[in-house]
């Protein structure tokens, strides 16, 4: 049975863990010149409509160094810009490949590539969504904190596709997440209110506030992102002042605990979400988040490729 990776939604708490430790597993293998071609055969496509560093880069690498071969697709270059519907391409694209990374803008795109492709459809990114980005996140913190229970996260800036993966991981894991975020950029309330659902079962909690210096108190780890999203650049104006509270900089490091980290996906607009000397600080653990991309990466396709591909694809 094929599966997608459209959230955080469809992994359970032991899929994530065992990716987590397959992930470090495989990220030690790498510093060991020991390489596997556990996908050799396999084909990886990336089909974006947004731009990309960390997420085409590490999966194309991801994909080499399991023996498999990746191929790029932009939607310019392929006949959905001409009117081929996904539909479509998608039962075309399952007779050829092995499994298909899709970074697009609307959720609603990634749904309806998983409903008609019968090979496994990873959301690569979506204005809604992030979920590669967040499990290496995950991977970072604990190889960092040795755990992930318990601890407490503070995301300071815009409530967006990052924070709402960021509120289905932490809850999912057992940690403790508060987003400080200005009135009217919070994250979206099904979101928040499915996280809390999961924290309570996990014994953690969730909060939403407007007040950044009461988030990051006793925080054991600080996260930030850009405060316009890509693709929505033509908003930036006169949202600097308003996001400016929220910026990490020294004096907010302080409030948060003695040994906290500071996180950010990449890519950062420095002097703005996050100061020069903050992210170039002891306390970053930003360039090992983008490290653990990769290896987050191929642990997930082993897991969602490795299986046989289907004979045909969807009628």
């Amino acid at each position: 049975m094929k599966r997608d990776l459209l959230s955080l939604k469809n992994l359970t708490l032991e899929e994530v863990e065992i990716l987590i430790l397959r992930a470090q597993d495989m990220k030690e293998e790498v510093k060991k010149e020991m390489l596997h071609p556990r996908l050799k055969g396999k084909t990886l496509g990336l089909l974006f409509e947004k731009t990309s560093t960390r997420t085409r880069v590490s999966f194309e690498v991801a994909m080499a160094q399991l023996g498999g071969h990746s191929i790029f697709l932009s939607t310019y270059d392929i006949q959905i810009q001409r009117g081929e519907t996904i539909k479509d391409t998608a039962r075309v694209l399952s007779s050829y490949l092995d499994g298909l990374v899709i970074r697009t803008f609307a959720q609603s795109v990634v749904e309806e590539w998983a409903l008609h492709a019968s090979i496994p459809i990873i959301n690569g990114l979506t204005d809604l969504h992030h979920p590669c980005q967040i499990l290496s996140d995950l991977m970072t913190i604990r190889e960092k904190r040795g755990n992930l229970k318990g601890l407490n996260l503070a995301y300071l800036g815009d409530g967006n596709n990052v924070a709402h993966s960021l509120l289905e991981g932490a809850s999912k894991v057992g940690m403790n997440i508060t987003l400080a975020c200005p009135k009217g950029y919070q994250p979206k309330e099904e979101i928040v209110k499915a996280a809390r659902t999961d924290a309570a079962k996990h014994g953690s909690r969730v909060e939403i506030t407007s007040d950044p210096r009461a988030a990051v108190k006793k925080a054991d780890i600080l996260y930030t992102d850009v405060w316009v999203s890509m693709g929505q650049e033509l908003q930036k104006s006169g949202m600097t002042e308003m996001f400016r509270p929220y910026q990490i900089n020294e004096s907010l490091l302080k409030l948060a605990d003695p040994q906290a980290l500071v996180m950010h996906c990449l890519p950062a607009h420095r002097g703005e979400e996050i100061t020069e000397a903050v992210m170039e600080g002891p306390r970053s653990v930003i360039f090992e988040q983008a490290e653990n991309r990769l290896h987050v990466q191929k642990a997930l396709l082993e897991m969602f490729l490795k299986s046989p591909k289907k004979p045909s694809a969807k009628k």
